[in-house]
């Protein structure tokens, strides 16, 4: 039976939310109406409130419409001759929208997105107002830098920062406002946000992988990195979620023991999407497309209360943007469904944490997948080299990829619970791996791939099956899965653009470096597709180490991954360091991506952003356990105390020292679990003052890693034995067996 008894200053809250599991079948199980569900098809109102070029189309001038449109497809200048016209038409169709405000929207290094709301109005002139937007409050204003990470780039009192229109990504209506998307840089021209760096990479790569490609395909003029994500999160009850402080305050849960049925029955993957549970997904999935991201696939993850959902591949800069958005869309829809949705990388202790897989790859503007087999000798060849290239990126900077998307919350996931290792390897598969050894070693030019094989079940009624020449290795953080690359290890929260931003300039440095050595051997006589095979059969020797189709998780690939040389680091402050290192730099440098002075800015707030958040994980943890915890254990161990005492009044000695055994036990077990949470509160406080008193942002992140992270856990121990033994009527937040199964 379940029990109302809990702490006065939020027991209302855990009373409705335990009161919801046994009213659910009449009152809860039905979602309230947040969107209004579209009459129309998907496809009818995909892209309804977005400025797309069926839109540019009806409210631009003819002219004015052919340059934005050389803008999207081509990557031309924008004109701002032209900017007064396209501003007029996005105004009429954002007021015919009941559109009043717009915004620059923006990525500053915070994982969140910014803006700021201004009117669409000015003085007549007449006593009166108008509606104005011109040209120039669409394509550049001046949020204030000073209060945005910089790592010292800006000083607080310089100020001035900018934001400029990014028009490859087009605007789009949110309520009452016109969300457009820009980059934002420093007054001193550094970027200060994701999409900047992001833009320069796609740049990079589509201008490196072009050359190449044209080795075989002479008529490409583009290449496009295509991203397709897959966003993994946690729902929780409301009012569950706001009993549990440190749900509230740091995305997870400090403290709390495992539930006796989690996920071990695996009946939770793949299942029946619980009634309320679908009705909030059909609301995200119909603002979704009407914001112009297209949503797909839905389902339930592996750990209880975990769900997906995954859209089509798109252009990665427009991705990214999507992304951005749609976890702001499931944050705000979750609440009008009762729930709260969690982005963190491990919420819950003990089941899977959440990933945001990124699926890469790079496609021509002639619609030729480059990781994807041909069914000729030269098709392969360039699948080969496309294939080799990126890996040779990944082996070459694998301990900077995986600084690419470490955190302080991504942390507790890697290695844990089908999540792929903090050690960066490559899957590819047995037909691949065959295939780069026979390219390597052969003799011959003979280049052939088996496709897709039948494989015939002794069923009559089941078609025969189309068998992948790869199979999946769910332990790999890059596997190639058929014709793209699956970078598993994003994180849930992550911004995609980190991972992004790095793999493309990393590709495009390999790239270039292909070209290279191709072209000098072709200059002193060798034959195109010699050529293009010696330098591939040099880099399938050179790129051996980061290949793996193991299981990750074993600690002889740990033993074996570190004798191939690979980043086995797994302390977050020290993966920050692989930014700084001299290859990373002139990686970055070499491809027009970012300078020195932005990477090392970006470390400051990394390193600065762990601090911060094992800080305030620290404290609310202390506070919980001094404030909420150790009151009510006490209380708890007062009763047995009393108990012990009335039974020896009232029984002969013997005996009741017999019917007290086993309080007695209690009574001591909680002053020994007691006992070590105050001193390890106290000595986390400690360590605390001492890390705060570092000046070097690294060395202060180092310390936190080293001396203050590690309580959390072994004060937790003690914390979640208390929460076996207490009376479950005074434990005062609510358990797993609560948080993690929506009825």
């Amino acid at each position: 039976m379940l029990t109302f008894a809990v702490k006065k200053q939020y027991g209302y809250q855990i009373m409705a939310a335990r009161l919801r599991f046994k009213v659910v079948d009449d009152a809860f199980k039905r979602a309230p109406v947040y969107v209004e569900q579209p009459k129309e098809r998907p496809s009818e109102y995909f892209g309804k409130y977005v400025f797309n070029k069926q839109k540019m189309y009806k409210y631009l001038p003819a002219k004015v419409y052919k340059k934005m449109c050389d803008v999207i497809d081509n990557g031309a200048p924008f004109d701002r001759t032209i900017a007064d016209e396209v501003a007029q038409g996005i105004k009429t169709w954002a007021i015919e929208n009941g559109v009043t405000h717009y915004t620059h929207w923006f990525q500053p290094l915070t994982e969140g997105t910014a803006q700021k709301h201004d009117g669409f109005v000015e003085h007549d002139g007449k006593g009166g107002m108008v509606e104005e937007f011109e040209g120039k409050l669409l394509v550049q204003q001046e949020p204030d830098a000073s209060s945005f990470p910089s790592g010292g780039i800006r000083s607080t009192f310089e100020a001035r920062g900018y934001s400029a229109w990014d028009p490859t990504s087009p605007v789009f209506i949110i309520g009452d406002t016109l969300m457009i998307p820009t980059i934002f840089i420093s007054y001193t021209g550094e970027a200060l946000d994701y999409k900047v760096p992001l833009k320069k990479a796609l740049h990079a790569v589509d201008k490196a992988a072009t050359a190449v490609a044209q080795y075989f395909y002479p008529d490409v003029k583009k290449v496009i990195s295509n991203l397709g994500w897959e966003q993994e999160y946690f729902l929780v009850d409301e009012s569950l979620y706001v009993a549990r402080p440190d749900l509230v305050m740091t995305g997870r849960t400090l403290m709390g023991h495992d539930s006796a049925k989690n996920q071990q029955m695996d009946d939770h993957y793949f299942g029946s999407i619980p009634v309320r549970v679908e009705e909030f997904m059909k609301d995200i999935e119909i603002l979704a497309l009407q914001l112009g991201i297209p949503c797909k696939t839905r389902h339930n993850e592996v750990a209880p209360n975990q769900f997906e959902l995954a859209p089509i591949f798109e252009e990665t800069n427009l991705a990214v943007d999507h992304n951005m958005l749609m976890m702001s869309i499931m944050k705000n829809v979750a609440r009008k469904h009762g729930f709260r949705c969690l982005l963190h990388e491990k919420p819950f202790k003990g089941v899977n944490g959440s990933g945001k897989h990124n699926n890469w790859s790079l496609a021509t503007d002639t619609g030729k997948l480059l990781h994807a087999p041909g069914k000729t000798a030269m098709d392969n060849l360039r699948f080969v080299t496309f294939i080799v290239e990126t890996l040779k990126a990944v082996y070459d900077h694998n301990g900077l990829l995986k600084a690419s998307i470490m955190s302080a919350t991504n942390a507790h996931r890697l290695g844990a619970n089908e999540a792929p290792p903090a050690i960066i390897s490559s899957f590819l598969g047995k037909t691949v791996t065959d295939l780069l050894e026979h390219v390597e070693k052969a003799d011959d030019d003979n280049l052939s791939m088996v496709g897709k094989k039948a494989f015939k079940l002794d069923l009559p009624s089941i078609p025969e099956l189309l068998i992948d020449n790869t199979d999946r290795n769910r332990t790999s953080p890059f596997a190639f899965t058929g014709n793209r690359f699956e970078f598993r290890a994003v994180g849930s929260e992550a911004n995609c653009a980190s991972a992004m931003l790095l793999l493309n300039s990393a590709v495009a440095e390999a790239l270039i470096d292909f070209k290279t050595r191709v072209d000098a051997l072709m200059q002193k006589g060798e034959a195109k597709e010699s050529a293009i095979l010696k330098v591939v059969r040099e880099d399938i020797k050179h790129i051996k180490p980061i290949i793996f189709n193991g299981n990750g998780y074993s600690d002889e690939w740990k033993a074996e991954a570190a004798k191939r040389g690979l980043d086995c680091e797994t302390s977050a402050p020290l993966v920050f360091d692989n930014y700084l290192k001299e290859e990373s730099v002139r990686m970055f440098e070499k491809t027009h991506v970012m300078t020195r002075v932005e990477l090392e800015a970006r470390n400051e707030i990394k390193w600065e952003t762990y601090t911060k958040k094992i800080q305030i994980e620290s404290r609310i943890f202390g506070d919980l356990c001094l404030n909420h915890i150790i009151p009510v254990v006490t209380k708890y161990q007062s009763v047995l105390i009393e108990n012990v005492h009335k039974v020896q009044d009232i029984f002969p000695a013997e005996k009741a020292q017999k019917i007290s055994k086993e309080n007695l036990h209690l009574i001591e077990l909680i002053s020994d679990h007691e006992t070590f949470i105050i001193e390890n509160v106290e000595k986390m406080v400690e360590a605390r003052k001492v890390a705060n008193r570092i000046e070097s942002e690294r060395e202060k992140a180092i310390a936190y890693h080293d001396t203050v992270a590690p309580l959390l856990e072994e004060i937790r121990y003690h914390v979640d034995k208390l929460e076996t033994i207490v009376d479950d009527e005074a434990w005062p937040l609510p358990k797993y067996r609560e948080l993690l199964f929506i009825r």
